[in-house]
């Protein structure tokens, strides 16, 4: 057996040995970047191979919790591309300005920076009052320091500038105090987001959405795991709800296409056009 073919195999054996140990499924993960990910935790744990990492994991969560952050998408910040979430504000969130009740998903939310720009925004447009966001993530140490609401004071006048080119009309201070260093956010930002640990690969849908906001996260999936996991929105949202995908990815080869019509391509925001 070549090389390459014991890696792909020894891979192979450890995904599944994490689904069979943990109920984790990261089999449809896109291979080179999953490659990268589990031969750096092999490195940094002085494992001698992947297999020996697979012996391990079975036996020491620690471990595993290690590779679970390995493999959570952390980078995140504040009015991450301002031109989305202007283009939020002027087109999407009069639509929804529509509906009494509006609930909000915002998939693998990491540590809630984005979750929280979102709140300021929809605040700004009188729509927070009658929204619930549902901010989820399966890494449970990013989602203690999301509901905290607790950043480093140093990144805020950047997030502050990012603010003003999504539209903010205030200024981003009004939304937050400084103490020892740190920023932390309105508590009437926090009652409006709920906070909570679901895992694409595995769990149910959320019923009755009107905007789901997954950025940046399906990159990461084979086009298996993003045919599922689109199928999984357009079950989440009601008829000409809407999807906010990252810049990198798209609909145009999912099966679910269908589903969906663009409503701004540069912004990658589509609506549901079918009654799933």
């Amino acid at each position: 057996m070549k090389d390459v073919d014991l890696q792909h195999f020894e891979i192979k054996q450890l995904l599944e040995a994490i689904y069979f140990r943990y109920g984790y499924d990261f089999r449809d993960y896109a291979r080179a970047s999953l490659e990268r990910k589990i031969i750096n935790r092999v490195t940094q744990s002085k494992l001698h191979s992947i297999s020996q990492m697979t012996s391990e994991l079975l036996h020491d969560s620690r471990l595993f919790n290690q590779f679970l952050k390995d493999m959570s998408v952390t980078v995140t910040e504040m009015f991450r591309d301002p031109y989305v979430f202007k283009k939020l504000s002027n087109t999407v969130f009069e639509q929804l300005k529509t509906y009494s009740r509006i609930n909000i998903w915002h998939v693998g939310c990491a540590t809630g920076e984005e979750a929280y720009s979102m709140a300021i925004l929809l605040h700004e447009n009188d729509l927070l009052k009658r929204t619930r966001i549902y901010a989820t993530d399966y890494n449970n140490h990013s989602l203690d320091i999301a509901k905290k609401g607790l950043y480093d004071a140093a990144k805020i006048n950047q997030y502050a500038q990012s603010y003003r080119h999504a539209g903010g009309k205030y200024e981003l201070s009004d939304y937050y105090q400084c103490k020892h260093g740190s920023a932390i956010f309105n508590h009437f930002l926090k009652e409006h987001i709920t906070f909570a640990n679901h895992n694409l690969m595995k769990d149910q849908a959320f019923a009755q959405m009107h905007l789901i906001s997954c950025r940046n996260v399906m990159i990461y999936f084979n086009a298996n795991l993003q045919n599922r996991v689109v199928k999984l929105f357009a079950e989440s949202l009601v008829h000409r709800g809407f999807l906010l995908i990252g810049d990198k990815e798209s609909l145009e080869f999912n099966e679910q296409k269908e589903s969906f019509e663009q409503v701004a391509q540069k912004e990658r925001i589509y609506r549901k056009t079918s009654k799933l």
